[in-house]
């Protein structure tokens, strides 16, 4: 543990912790540090086998040019603690939010992953491993009850370490841009590890890098950073789901507020399947009407050849009708004229 467990001196608590707790609870230092060690111990191959990396992309091959080219704006940064554990519980926009928001911290980042792009076979895999580990990214444990267990777990890890959880409480990026229901993870998470939650809302990024599409509009992508949130009047209730929801809503509200995005009370999964279910409706719906249109048009166009064909049909009878007259064409002015000789 960096700063939290020299040897003699009993760990320190972070500063924006108002009550003077351990990170991991009521465990006595020695506990804590011995945990703490072998959890270090456990995940050394895949945090400090990439800190060298991370550093390097952060330094000098990807973060100089995004500062360069974007020239992201960050505020208060101030909010976010020069040492000990914090949680950084963000909004999601694009998929570049891992990167511009880590860029504007002199502190390392780090978030989960899903475990595949760690543990895919071949050299595309190795170095999909080693970017995601380099970068600040950590796979997600399945081994507990679940994926979303197996994230919590990886997250605890990382605070026992002193480091700075990043984690997106929506759960997937926004499709529209609005802010979505924060899932209660990140509420359980800052209750069990006794942690300040620091709101932080990412901006413009769907701009630089739209989701489903290849290439953005340049942009200055923009960081806010909130005031810590402090949960330890909730100790000892990690438990209780109405107490969950009611601290992940408070955070939602002030990455809302940060943000000055649309809050919708749906979680972004639903919301996205609502919109593709819809969009496929109205695809659907767009392919009916273009067959019925074509289907209205077929008709018509063989109603107007059929009135054409008995036109021309018409026509031919009565042709043929004059062709089979002897006297050919009749004549009023001759039949009159016929008619007063027999009449005489």
């Amino acid at each position: 543990m960096r700063g939290l467990c020299t040897p003699g001196v009993e760990p320190a608590t972070s500063r924006l912790v108002s009550r003077d707790v351990s990170p991991l609870g009521d465990r006595p230092g020695e506990d804590y540090c011995s945990v703490a060690a072998a959890e270090s111990g456990r995940r050394h191959g895949t945090l400090a086998g990439g800190t060298v990396f991370y550093w390097f992309l952060k330094w000098v091959a990807i973060g100089p040019l995004l500062r360069i080219v974007f020239r992201p704006v960050v505020e208060g940064d101030e909010h976010v603690p020069e040492t000990g554990p914090a949680i950084l519980a963000s909004n999601h926009l694009s998929y570049a939010d891992w990167l511009f928001m880590p860029l504007t911290l002199s502190r390392r980042v780090t978030f989960v992953a899903k475990a595949e792009y760690f543990t895919s076979p071949g050299l595309k895999g190795w170095f999909q491993r080693k970017f995601f580990s380099g970068a600040g990214q950590v796979p997600i444990d399945r081994s507990g009850a679940s994926a979303a267990e197996g994230a919590l777990s990886s997250a605890r890890a990382i605070l026992e370490e002193g480091d700075l959880f990043g984690i997106y409480p929506e759960g997937t990026r926004s499709h529209d841009g609005r802010l979505y229901r924060g899932k209660t993870g990140v509420a359980r998470l800052a209750l069990e590890t006794k942690v300040p939650v620091i709101p932080v809302a990412v901006l413009r990024t769907d701009v630089v890098a739209p989701p489903g599409r290849k290439f953005g509009t340049f942009t200055r992508p923009g960081v806010r950073f909130g005031k810590p949130l402090d949960f330890s009047r909730y100790e000892g209730l990690e438990n209780d789901r109405y107490i969950l929801r009611s601290v992940t809503d408070e955070i939602m509200y002030e990455i809302m507020r940060l943000s000055g995005q649309e809050y919708v009370d749906l979680y972004a999964g639903q919301a996205k399947e609502l919109a593709t279910k819809a969009a496929q409706e109205a695809k659907e719906q767009a392919r009916e009407q273009a067959r019925e249109e074509a289907r209205r048009a077929k008709a018509e166009k063989a109603a107007a050849d059929e009135a054409g064909r008995r036109e021309a049909a018409g026509a031919d009878d009565t042709d043929r009708a004059d062709e089979a007259d002897p006297a050919g064409p009749s004549d009023p002015d001759k039949a009159d004229e016929s008619e007063q000789k027999k009449a005489s």
